[in-house]
């Protein structure tokens, strides 16, 4: 078990985006995928477009067609981007105002199911996703239509 917070990243009048942080690590998500493909060159173009996804989402909120749909039904695992490429970003899409960032990797198998590093990434966020909405339900952590308030620590 690990404790994670989340923590905000970036937000604009259209959309507030979050990261995970897990306590006992220096960095958050987020910035461990953008310190670890930034200077890739093999990968730089993906990256890139993964970032210009992220500036189009900030202007115009978490709309649906900007993701690719992953995880279960059930869920609200998502991946940037929607084009083709050997990155993936995975995030929680939870409504066109609120995105929870999560981390990300090379996915060179068919899915992400068969590749052990994405599957921990998208468990993760499966994980917080719960947690969070009995949290929520709880009356612990309040979600608004643009942001989510809470200072707790979610155990992962």
């Amino acid at each position: 078990m690990s404790e994670v917070e989340l923590v905000l990243a970036d937000n604009s009048e259209k959309c507030t985006l979050y990261t995970l942080h897990f306590i006992s690590e220096d960095d958050t998500e987020l910035e461990k995928f953008i310190s670890r493909f930034k200077d890739n060159a093999k990968y730089n173009a993906d990256f890139q477009s993964i970032l210009i996804f992220m500036e189009r989402i900030l202007a115009n909120g978490a709309l649906e067609r900007y993701f690719r749909r992953e995880g279960r039904f059930a869920d609200s695992v998502v991946a940037l981007p929607v084009l083709n490429s050997k990155l993936r970003l995975y995030c929680l899409r939870l409504s066109d105002h609120i995105l929870v960032v999560g981390n990300g990797g090379v996915k060179n198998t068919r899915t992400y199911q068969e590749n052990d590093e994405l599957k921990g990434y998208v468990m993760t966020l499966q994980k917080f996703e719960r947690l969070l909405k009995h949290e929520a339900e709880q009356g612990n952590v309040e979600i608004t239509e643009t942001e989510i308030n809470t200072d707790k620590t979610f155990e992962i």
